[in-house]
């Protein structure tokens, strides 16, 4: 029996995602535990391995396809003493792949609430401006709407002339020109310049980080409180620290995901998530650390950090920081904790305000620590400040709850000596 290649579900709340690229060929033996394919969801890409041992016979779904949905077939794998005649038993509609002699292209809606796939005949003419029809394949004219070039305007090399995902791709580094569109007028668009424009197709994360965080902004009742922060002792402290380690360095940041730990077992109203018919309050302090990435951030967690030195939180942070940059991240390790932090400092940003990710009712943004004139004790000082500013979700958390969290946060931060107890 054929043993069929199904998308994934990496995640519990994943639906699709993309087929970044085979490993294997057709025609090529697979044996268990080897890699096959690099999936990439809204998080990271990972890798499908081989859970038995055969022939990768047929590749269903081809290497850059997007929104490819969960349990879709894919492939297929044949065992010893199977051959091509086998593959009759899986026409139950399963997609074929976009280029080739028999190809059909069928691509899941990405609209909110489509449900069923689309298919779309690879043969099928499109007419070009003059009404002469135009042979190209459906991937050839998606990346000629996205990157705005004129498909009727392009030569095609594949059989009888017609327009191949490589032709697209040629027309769009040579320039070739962008398709005329109209208005309901009838008439040109308002033309962007005289460079003209580019359209950047949306990833998984993107469309993932748009949905959940206009969904928050709209949704979410935010309120916001900001407090300043002496910087001197904790700079000091680290200074010495970091002259005693040789395998590590510890970080301001560092520091900050250790005094919000703390913080938040200090405060524990201040450590919850809202789920429409109750408050779920946490006994530990998960907390999330925004990482930039290349398209866009994820929010790999700290598992118990108010466990955990200075020490073990440098390291694990480093760590999870550069599986996030190499999209090498697990699911459990970017999914769940209860409070987050977005570090905006080592670009110089000294103050703004994040936007919570729920169901987590706050989010810490913190700013560069600067040298800054304040008074004390009725002198003008000059002083090392870092201000942070509370994003908190009103149905959890109320303004006092949220004053006595940043206000346990700045006594952990001005008296360092406490974080490492």
């Amino acid at each position: 029996m054929p043993i069929k290649i199904l998308m994934p579900a990496l995640s519990p709340t994943m639906t699709e995602g993309n087929l970044v690229r085979w490993l294997k060929s057709e025609g090529d033996m697979v044996k268990p535990g080897q890699v096959i394919a690099e999936i990439e969801t809204d998080k990271a890409t990972m890798e499908v391995e081989a859970v038995d041992e055969g022939v990768l016979a047929k590749i269903y779904v081809p290497a850059g396809t997007e929104s490819v949905k969960v349990n879709m077939l894919i492939g297929v794998i044949l065992e010893e003493g199977e051959n091509e005649s086998d593959l009759a038993a899986l026409s139950d509609g399963a997609p074929l792949s976009v280029e080739g002699s028999a190809s059909v292209e069928k691509a899941a809606s990405v609209e909110k609430g489509a449900q069923a796939s689309v298919a779309v005949d690879a043969a099928k003419p499109t007419p070009s401006a003059s009404g002469e029809r135009v042979f190209a394949s459906p991937l050839a004219r998606r990346l000629a709407e996205q990157n705005n070039v004129n498909i009727a305007s392009i030569p095609g090399t594949g059989p009888h002339g017609r327009i191949v995902k490589a032709d697209v791709e040629a027309a769009a580094v040579s320039g070739a020109k962008p398709a005329t569109i109209q208005n309901s007028s009838g008439q040109a668009p308002l033309v962007y310049g005289t460079a003209g424009y580019a359209e950047l197709p949306l990833n998984n994360m993107r469309k993932v980080i748009a949905n959940r965080l206009t969904e928050s902004k709209q949704q979410v009742p935010h309120f916001y409180l900001t407090v300043d922060c002496n910087l001197d002792a904790l700079l000091k402290l680290r200074s010495d620290i970091n002259a005693r380690l040789e395998d590590t360095k510890i970080s301001v940041n560092d520091f900050i995901v250790r005094a919000t730990a703390l913080a938040l077992m200090k405060v524990p109203a201040s450590n919850a998530s809202w789920h429409d018919t109750h408050i779920r309050q946490y006994q530990a302090a998960d907390v999330c650390v925004a990482v930039a990435i290349e398209g866009g951030l994820v929010t790999p967690v700290v598992r118990s950090a108010h466990l955990k030195s200075l020490k073990e939180i440098s390291v694990e942070v480093k760590s999870l920081a550069e599986r996030a940059r190499a999209g090498k991240l697990m699911p459990e390790e970017y999914q769940g904790g209860s409070f987050t932090i977005s570090n905006l400092g080592m670009y110089g940003i000294n103050q703004f305000a994040a936007i919570i990710n729920p169901p987590q009712a706050g989010i810490m943004a913190v700013g560069a620590g600067e040298q800054r004139a304040i008074v004390k004790d009725g002198q003008m000082q000059v002083a090392t400040m870092m201000t942070c500013t509370l994003s908190a979700d009103h149905r959890v958390v109320d303004g006092a709850v949220g004053a006595n969290f940043l206000a346990a946060f700045k006594e952990f931060i001005e008296d360092p000596l406490r974080l490492l107890v």
